[in-house]
């Protein structure tokens, strides 16, 4: 069946924008979301690994290297020529083990032969692609540790049986979960670049579209998927451009200080709010075409970018997007 389009989601805007940030600039930290089931989570990230373009990767290399990886990781990436495949989108099930996650000794062939051998795990099938968790929030608090801790080093190192393995794993993750059945710890959530609550639309038309969009796709998933062709053909090009133009941009002085200001006036934890800020900043300005990083860029990712660092007030009952969108008004006007 043939996935369903990106462009083709409606009511998701928020989640949308968040998902092509990421994939324009994956440095950010990943994404996480929160919301109600059946909201288009897991279809919003699928439907984006579907559209992005083929990488060029080492044939037959189970880490799906690069070239710069095969220089990098000679002895576990090898020489193989580099061929095209698609972006990886790995599905990562609740009980997954550890050893499933990070990779172990390939039991088998040390039994057949006596030879230590490594068997690449989630980590290696997800490098240069995208990881998905659903109900993150489930998740072994050790296992969610170790996926940030990779995701923010690039690289999975692996100690078994006098087995030591390093192989590159930079992947894009993507947590979702529903705050009823358990919420992330806040050190580790704050470890995520953006996060994003989604909702049930309220506005009837929104629903009744959704439900005409799906009703369509079952009937007719191939026809549907080529009706969207173009609308999605335009946003592959829209992240194409954004990554190119990424590098050419420099935030400058006065948005520097806006992210500064506003993180110390929500009362967001540490820095990374404003290196969040900053990054978010710059990679949504490249992928608007901009020719500089604005304010106007800045406070469109606000909420996403600091809303899961703030500190709860035991005396403000609002929510932190509003506490944000509050801030923004104080200070922005």
């Amino acid at each position: 069946m043939a996935r369903f389009p990106f462009s083709a989601i409606v009511g998701q805007d928020e989640m949308k924008q968040a998902l092509l940030i990421a994939a324009v600039d994956p440095s950010i930290g990943g994404v996480m979301v929160f919301g109600d089931r059946g909201t288009g989570k897991s279809t919003a990230a699928r439907a984006l690994a579907g559209l992005l373009p083929p990488i060029m990767a080492a044939d037959g290399c189970p880490y799906g290297a690069s070239k710069e990886d095969q220089a990098r990781y000679p002895d576990v990436c090898g020489t193989g020529k580099l061929v095209k495949r698609a972006v990886p989108f790995v599905d990562m099930p609740l009980g997954a083990t550890e050893d499933r996650v990070i990779g172990s000794l390939d039991l088998e062939r040390a039994l057949r032969s006596g030879e230590k051998a490594f068997e690449p795990g989630l980590l290696a099938k997800a490098h240069r692609g995208f990881l998905y968790i659903d109900e993150i929030n489930l998740l072994e608090d050790h296992l969610v540790d170790l996926l940030l801790d990779v995701a923010a080093s690039g690289e999975n190192v692996v100690e078994r049986e006098g087995l030591s393995v390093r192989h590159p794993a930079k992947f894009v993750l993507i947590g979702s979960g529903n705050p009823e059945e358990g919420e992330l710890r806040p050190q580790l959530l704050d470890r995520f670049g953006l996060s994003v609550e989604v909702r049930s639309p309220k506005d009837i038309e929104v629903r009744i579209a959704i439900m005409r969009l799906v009703a369509e796709n079952e009937r007719d998933p191939d026809g549907f998927a080529a009706r969207w062709a173009g609308e999605d053909e335009k946003i592959l090009k829209k992240v194409a451009r954004g990554k190119a133009r990424l590098t050419k941009l420099e935030t400058g002085e006065d948005v520097l200080r806006d992210a500064a200001e506003l993180c110390m006036a929500v009362g967001a934890d540490g820095l990374r709010g404003e290196l969040t800020l900053m990054r978010a900043a710059r990679a949504l300005a490249a992928l608007d075409g901009a020719k500089s990083v604005t304010r106007k860029h800045l406070i469109a990712i606000a909420p996403s970018a600091l809303r899961h660092r703030l500190r709860r007030d035991v005396l403000d009952e609002t929510g932190s997007t509003v506490r944000i969108t509050r801030a923004i008004g104080e200070l922005f006007g």
